[in-house]
């Protein structure tokens, strides 16, 4: 009981900062996270449920297919259940989500890719529990045992995600043995 009234004051804590026109969804307080960073990520993640925001690849490493020319968005659209979903789509590309889920107690990101009728891809679902190196504004999610069987080469995988601690912007990153391979930053000032 104690452990979750530190949580619980944390969370509040960490709400209370930022835009103040935001209100922290009340199922995310009680999120049942063990981990008061994840906690209060997830809280500061949840405070933009409901709204879409523009990015643009900011880092391609070399020889790797660059999406400069895209059109990004990501649209923080579900945040219930242990869950908030993030569809991100690249242009008429609405074939992938960031899966945020609360599961026993720890927080799993993973990457939901569909088909345009529904249907999952082959290549769907990777991605990895936060480690215990993340800070109320980032988390790393190494590949999991899942992501490791079905991709191989992706076994040294981490996506960091992160939220500046202004606020204003989202950022996804893809690494490979700690070597940054991709990044995409959303602009969280500017709601589209």
């Amino acid at each position: 009981m104690k452990k979750l009234s530190i949580i619980f004051l944390y969370v509040i804590l960490i709400a209370s900062c930022g835009p103040r026109d935001r209100k922290v969804p009340e199922e995310f307080i009680l999120f049942s996270l063990e981990d008061p960073n994840h906690q209060a990520f997830i809280a500061s993640l949840a405070r933009y449920c409901g709204q879409a925001f523009a990015g643009r690849q900011v880092f391609i490493a070399e020889g790797r297919q660059s999406w400069a020319d895209r059109s990004m968005t990501m649209h923080v659209s579900l945040c219930e259940d242990g869950h908030i979903h993030i569809p991100f789509h690249m242009d008429e590309d609405h074939s992938r989500t960031w899966m945020f889920i609360q599961e026993n107690g720890r927080l799993r990101f993973r990457h939901d890719h569909r088909h345009p009728d529904g249907t999952p891809e082959d290549v769907t679902l990777y991605g990895g529990y936060a480690d215990a190196l993340g800070t109320t504004f980032t988390q790393n999610f190494p590949a999991d045992e899942f992501t490791c069987e079905m991709i191989p080469t992706s076994c040294n995988a981490t996506w960091t995600v992160s939220i500046s601690p202004d606020m204003t912007t989202f950022s996804y990153q893809l690494k490979n043995f700690g070597e940054l391979l991709f990044q995409a930053d959303f602009n969280l000032a500017n709601p589209l």
